[in-house]
């Protein structure tokens, strides 16, 4: 990343050293970064490296995330002591050098399948994390199999950076499985009906297929068979995986309503108030 005039003119107010940090940070593109980053661009040793960094927070020159992680306030925010940046590149950050992936509502979001504003940003690892509430947004890191990181990929989250995001249909799969992590299966219905005429049927088919979950794969039989964006042998090979017990169609709502044999659901909303909301 260049600096401008702008920025430069503030570096030379930090003294050399500060202003040596920041900008070699900017040029690797790495707004988001570590003590250890601080120590390897400044030759400090671990504690005089905590203390440099620690000063910068309290001028405003940077934002504190966690122990040891870190934020660049941007120059145009003066000496603001609470900048989160971009919300996606800090949760790729707290993931901790891990697999990751941002999932459920997030990927959403990132996919524009939602118009509501997202306050929680969801995140999916191969190790548990506990949820975390940095500056106001909630971060909740969802436990994935190692075999199913798949349906991934790369998103530009500003012009110089970028993070792993599950591609439209392994979103609509991952909100299938756990339709808490995006507002309901009414959310997910409105995904699928905003991207009907763009995803790859046969590949979301076949990501419910991997995946391996009857209630996804109920959910999705039911949901293409309901918007009519499906062909009888695409619904066909959904059927044939479906065993004998019943899923709710959405958890988050009351155990409730008719249950529908085809698909083995529990029917707590009905395909015509699912149409109702998609097409308002």
């Amino acid at each position: 990343m260049r600096m401008n005039n702008n920025d430069k003119e503030k570096f030379k107010t930090l003294g050399p050293r500060a202003a040596y940090l920041v900008g070699r940070l900017y040029e690797q593109g790495k707004p988001v970064f570590s003590n250890a980053d601080a120590m390897e661009i400044t030759g400090l040793q671990p504690k005089s490296a905590r203390n440099f960094v620690a000063s910068l927070v309290k001028r405003g020159v940077a934002t504190r995330l966690k122990p040891g992680l870190f934020v660049l306030v941007p120059y145009e925010l003066g000496f603001e002591r609470e900048y989160l940046g971009n919300p996606y590149i800090v949760a790729r950050e707290l993931a901790d050098r891990q697999k990751y992936y941002i999932s459920h509502a997030s990927a959403m979001d990132i996919h524009q399948m939602v118009t509501q504003p997202q306050f929680k940003i969801f995140v999916s690892v191969a190790r548990s994390i506990r949820p975390r509430m940095v500056l106001g947004m909630e971060y909740h890191f969802v436990r994935c199999r190692p075999g199913h990181f798949f349906g991934i990929e790369n998103h530009w989250a500003t012009k110089t950076d970028s993070v792993l995001v599950s591609d439209p249909e392994r979103t609509i799969v991952d909100c299938l499985k756990l339709p808490q992590h995006c507002g309901g299966l009414s959310e997910v219905a409105k995904g699928l009906w905003v991207k009907k005429h763009e995803l790859d049927l046969d590949r979301l088919i076949q990501y419910a297929v991997e995946v391996d979950i009857g209630a996804v794969i109920r959910r999705l039989g039911f949901l293409l068979e309901t918007f009519q964006v499906a062909s009888s042998s695409q619904l066909f090979s959904l059927q044939q995986r479906l065993t004998k017990s019943y899923a709710l169609l959405d958890p988050v709502l009351p155990d409730e309503g008719r249950y529908l044999a085809r698909w083995r659901l529990r029917l707590n909303m009905e395909p015509d108030e699912l149409l109702a909301l998609v097409r308002t």
